[in-house]
């Protein structure tokens, strides 16, 4: 996909096959100057799925976001590969990617963002989160940064835990009671990524993808 200069492009992946499906597939683009691309890609489903994104940042004062989000139970394995080429100043880029993983699933993310030395002023930022929702479930986050600019704002981050037991007592203080309150923070948790899509009908359609996901959806469809 080539995005034109001073060109705007989203483009939404829903991900749900059956539970015995493998889902293999990538997407690949190029900006222009000026050019602003956005990718959210949300995996719910198959047995065993790769999403590999990229896109080059071929023209000054060019914009990325990378967003995403995958929920993965029972022995499900499902990996995100992202790159991001800085190649022209100014660019700015960012990077959000949520896991929620039960069960006795795994989540993989590798993003690796290339500064190329003629890309000063960069501005790039990466990040990813998982939420380990049983003892057995596995989160493997491996950001990366390679940085040949001497110019430029460049930082990332990972981290993989449990839902936050002080959060859960405070929920439980207020008379929810336990399972309510996991599946509040859970909910909490991804919805972040969700709300980082413009298009509020792709919005609605990626937050009743999620709901379907999660347990005792009844009691979490008020949720805005």
């Amino acid at each position: 996909m080539l995005a034109a200069q001073d060109s705007h492009v989203t483009h939404l992946k829903l991900q749900q096959e059956a539970p015995e499906a493998i889902h293999l597939a990538s997407i690949e683009a190029e900006q222009a100057r000026g050019a602003v691309f956005a990718s959210h890609s949300l995996s719910f489903g198959a047995r065993l799925a790769r999403n590999d994104i990229r896109t080059r940042l071929a023209g000054e004062g060019a914009e990325a976001l990378l967003n995403g989000l995958y929920h993965a139970d029972g022995r499900r394995h499902v990996d995100h590969h992202t790159r991001i080429d800085h190649t022209r100043p100014q660019a700015t880029s960012r990077e959000f990617y949520r896991g929620l993983l039960d069960g006795s699933a795994r989540g993989v993310f590798t993003g690796r963002v290339l500064v190329a030395q003629d890309a000063q002023r960069t501005d790039a930022m990466q990040r990813c989160d998982n939420l380990l929702l049983s003892r057995l479930a596995e989160a493997d986050a491996r950001p990366e940064l390679e940085i040949y600019a001497d110019d430029v704002k460049c930082a990332h981050g990972a981290t993989v835990g449990q839902l936050d037991e002080d959060a859960l007592f405070y929920l439980r203080s207020r008379g929810i009671d336990a399972a309510h309150a996991r599946q509040l923070l859970t909910y909490a948790f991804a919805a972040e990524v969700l709300e980082r899509i413009a298009h509020a009908p792709l919005r609605a359609l990626g937050r009743a993808a999620l709901l379907e996901r999660l347990p005792a959806t009844a009691r979490l469809e008020d949720l805005s």
